[in-house]
């Protein structure tokens, strides 16, 4: 686990367990023994506190607009991540589930639907996406459904009941602005914040989509992201009718409101898709895992995204970053840890146009000049300004972010499956 995360109600953050070293593992192997051996886990890990998240979209007032995470002991997720070693041993997820899954990354799945949707611009044959979007999918999972889909994956029976004893008896309180809640059990879904929890999902999700999903990319799924591709409308109308009965009859909820669909040459009368009777809302755009597509397979607004990203990203360091006091150095340091990440993300799947590649760095250099306190009535170059700030040239660090991602391709197809 990674340092500096929020603690659970227990207040022992994992910092302590890292700085016992050899006797915290003697310690922690001897404990989690004795839970396996018993398949019971102490009282006090059943407890956590769940703090409600903005999502950044919609109404303030909505709770559906808010995701809620719960805060865990972290010795609990210590020993939720040895079981969850033992369980990728012996569960084999689909190729069409790239989420949380070794090797792969938002990136693949981003690129796979990007260079589907240039082939067929290319060929100028119509493709048909629809983008299915899952009610509250954590939350709404079954346990029964959860311990089904585990013993038909081949998971041992004691590492089923081991994770049924993870979610027996757990109770929680919602922490907010105004106080604190009074004590509650949980009976459905799983626990967000949980390290276990990605995984179960993907299990579940593997077993409900058995029967219906296709080969990639035709079938793609980032957790409960999905996107269903096909040649004609009527065949991605009966692809999404089988999703939405196989999940809905197993406890999920296909949203109306949020499912979306998107067609690539388009031609005149090609209609809409529906979901039950009710049309499904047709678009131009999607933000697709953080990155947007468009059907005319243009790029401009997922560039004018990254700027607005990097802004924000910028805005929330601005503090340091346009502080005197503050070398050029660390300013560099903040810069490229905080807003630069915000800028590149997804654009080693994009194919830019020197004008684009061109406003990225503009931009850029806007809020380098900012934080060093340069304007351009001083007259100093930009090469000045990106060596005082140890910055290089944003286009030349999407180029190897490209050259790192084939890197990656490359290992994982010539390395074991």
């Amino acid at each position: 686990m990674k340092s500096g995360k929020a603690v659970g109600p227990d207040d022992i953050p994992v910092e302590v367990w890292k700085c016992l070293g050899e006797a915290a593992v003697e310690f922690l192997a001897s404990l989690f023994n004795r839970v396996l051996e018993s398949e019971r886990m102490p009282e006090e890990w059943r407890r956590s506190v769940l703090v409600p998240i903005f999502k950044n979209k919609g109404d303030v007032q909505s709770c559906s607009n808010y995701r809620g995470i719960k805060l865990m002991s972290h010795t609990m997720k210590l020993w939720e991540r040895v079981v969850e070693a033992r369980l990728r041993k012996v569960v084999e997820i689909c190729e069409q589930q790239y989420g949380f899954m070794p090797r792969k990354s938002t990136t693949d799945a981003i690129f796979a639907l990007r260079i589907l949707m240039e082939k067929y611009r290319d060929g100028q044959r119509e493709l048909h996406c629809v983008f299915v979007d899952l009610e509250k999918a954590y939350d709404r999972v079954p346990r029964e459904e959860l311990w089904y889909c585990m013993r038909k994956s081949g998971v041992a029976e004691k590492y089923v009941r081991v994770v049924q004893d993870m979610y027996e008896r757990s109770r929680t309180v919602v922490r907010c602005a105004v106080g604190q809640t009074e004590e509650f059990n949980v009976e459905v879904g799983l626990h967000q914040g949980s390290a276990l929890s990605p995984f179960l999902f993907a299990i579940v999700m593997d077993q409900l989509s058995e029967e219906v999903r296709q080969e990639s990319p035709w079938t793609m799924m980032f957790a409960d992201d999905i996107v269903i591709c096909s040649e004609s409308r009527e065949q991605v109308e009966e692809s999404l009718e089988r999703w939405r009965f196989a999940l809905e009859r197993r406890g999920m909820k296909v949203s109306r409101s949020k499912t979306e669909y998107m067609c690539v040459n388009e031609r005149e009368g090609s209609g809409t898709v529906r979901l039950q009777g009710e049309e499904v809302k047709k678009v131009q755009e999607f933000k697709y895992l953080g990155s947007t597509v468009q059907s005319n397979g243009e790029c401009g607004k997922e560039v004018k995204k990254r700027v607005q990203a990097g802004w924000n990203g910028w805005r929330k360091v601005s503090g340091v970053l346009c502080d005197q006091k503050i070398s050029a150095r660390i300013k560099g340091k903040v810069y490229r840890t905080v807003v630069r990440p915000a800028m590149l993300y997804g654009l080693e799947t994009v194919s830019l146009r020197k004008r684009q590649e061109s406003e990225l760095e503009v931009a850029e250099l806007k809020m380098l000049r900012f934080s060093l306190g340069v304007t351009r009535l001083d007259r100093i170059r930009n090469e000045y300004i990106r060596g005082t700030a140890h910055v290089g040239r944003l286009g030349d660090k999407v180029r190897e972010a490209r050259l790192r991602w084939f890197g990656h391709v490359q290992r994982r197809e010539s390395g074991p499956s």
